[in-house]
């Protein structure tokens, strides 16, 4: 993959609350493909942030992909939920998921985009006897919970092993999503190894000028 043809996807959760709207306008002018939408529910992870009421609410306002993040337990409660407010995609975590088919067969049977992630220290294997069965492999690169953490040591050599392994079976339609610590310092690198589509919150939100940055990955 050439370092043009990825998707940037800024994650709302480093934005301003209380304005998205103009989150909204940023990732439109800044020209990003996707709307990263992290979803905390306060036990699987130790924070709470959004809700479907929320997705509902700036679906009227973009034609983007809206990348809806699930890092909750039984995440089958909520896949219909934020199916029905407007979602484009559904991700959702194996270590919070009791029956992984289950929940990806509900989330296709609402049309959405199946993705499955995966904390730093969960091996890859877990994961592998589904990678079939999915459109999406988020490969967390910080451990959950917080925007603005650092880009873990190793997780470039992770994205690289999975990318083999996809390519091993035959998966290459299987898109490699990477969030966390992704700075423009780092995005070439992460899209050597692999990433199709990178997750940046403060890198895009927490700057002066985030439309301009959001161009710059563009150019990395």
């Amino acid at each position: 993959m050439t370092s043009n043809s990825f998707k940037l996807a800024p994650s709302i959760l480093s934005a301003d609350f209380g304005d998205l709207r103009t989150a909204l306008g940023y990732c439109k002018d800044g020209g990003a493909h996707w709307i990263h939408i992290d979803v905390m529910d306060n036990q699987f992870v130790p924070n709470l942030t959004i809700g479907p009421p929320v997705v509902q609410s700036l679906r009227p306002y973009t034609e983007k992909f809206l990348d809806v993040h699930m890092m909750v337990i039984e995440p089958e409660k909520l896949v219909e939920p934020f199916a029905r407010a407007g979602a484009d995609g559904i991700t959702f975590h194996i270590e919070a998921a009791n029956d992984p088919p289950a929940v990806i067969d509900l989330i296709r049977s609402t049309g959405k985009q199946v993705g499955i992630s995966l904390k730093p220290g969960t091996p890859l294997s877990t994961i592998e006897p589904y990678l079939d069965q999915v459109d999406l492999v988020l490969i967390m690169s910080v451990d959950p919970g917080f925007g603005g953490q650092g880009y873990l040591p190793g997780s470039t050599a992770r994205i690289a092993e999975l990318k083999a392994r996809l390519d091993e079976m035959c998966l290459e339609r299987v898109i490699i999503e990477v969030d966390g610590g992704v700075k423009l310092n780092n995005a070439r690198e992460i899209i050597a190894a692999g990433g199709d589509v990178l997750v940046a919150g403060s890198a895009v939100f927490g700057v002066q000028d985030p439309i301009q940055t959001i161009k710059d990955f563009y150019t990395v």
